[in-house]
């Protein structure tokens, strides 16, 4: 099982609220796992490969005005099909564990929960242009909304400079869509229990560190 698993590669995302440190810990985790030895390829989404990063920039940027909601699960979904072509399958077809900072589950959380969308159109979407690829754990750091919006925004005001892109589109939305959005992804939670693990971010960030290791550890059946 083990060598079955190092050879084909294992696809983890992570999750959560803009602002709940999802970032951090996946680069944290990518720490743990290259100090075992193992292949670790660490992407996002939006964005991953050129074309996509393109995508992010015209979908997050404050200057894209009266984007319809459809309009916008199309897009993700056109830098997600990129992104799983370019990264993600190779990645994980080399035996690399592919570490995600976003994927299907933010969709349906952001445009099914928080556009009001619905999870139908995000799933089918997502067997249609994804070939329904599934990650084989999903790390969703449960947080609080209004702590991690708060948050989110102050980082991205400190880090917009006259170089730097402007995201902050989602960052401005009402703490309703951020609830919205937040209970969408507790109703992934309970949907997929074998896939998604529910970790309790409000914590110290070693604290959650040291929780997101032992799941992933026990998943990829790593010791130490």
């Amino acid at each position: 099982m083990m060598a079955a698993m190092q050879q084909r590669g294992t696809f983890i995302t992570f999750e959560g609220l803009d602002g709940c440190g999802k970032s951090t810990q996946l680069k944290k985790l990518a720490g743990v796992l290259r100090a075992q030895g193992l292949t670790v390829v660490m992407t996002r989404e939006p964005g991953g490969t050129p074309t996509a990063e393109k995508i992010r920039q015209l979908v997050l940027d404050t200057g894209t005005d009266g984007l319809a909601p459809f309009a916008e699960l199309a897009l993700m979904f056109a830098a997600r099909a990129q992104h799983i072509q370019e990264v993600i399958q190779p990645g994980v077809a080399a035996g690399s564990i592919v570490l995600c900072d976003r994927f299907t589950d933010s969709t349906e959380a952001y445009q099914g929960g928080g556009r009001k969308l619905g999870a139908s159109p995000v799933m089918t979407l997502h067997r249609v242009l994804c070939g329904n690829l599934q990650p084989e754990l999903t790390i969703l750091m449960d947080s609080d909304v209004a702590a991690s919006v708060e948050r989110a925004r102050r980082r991205n005001t400190a880090n917009q400079g006259p170089s730097t892109s402007d995201e902050n589109r989602f960052e401005q939305e009402s703490r309703t869509f951020f609830r919205r959005v937040h209970n969408a992804y507790l109703a992934i939670a309970k949907r997929e229990p074998q896939r998604v693990a529910l970790v309790n971010a409000r914590g110290a960030p070693g604290e959650t560190h040291e929780k997101i290791v032992a799941i992933v550890k026990k998943k990829l059946k790593l010791g130490g």
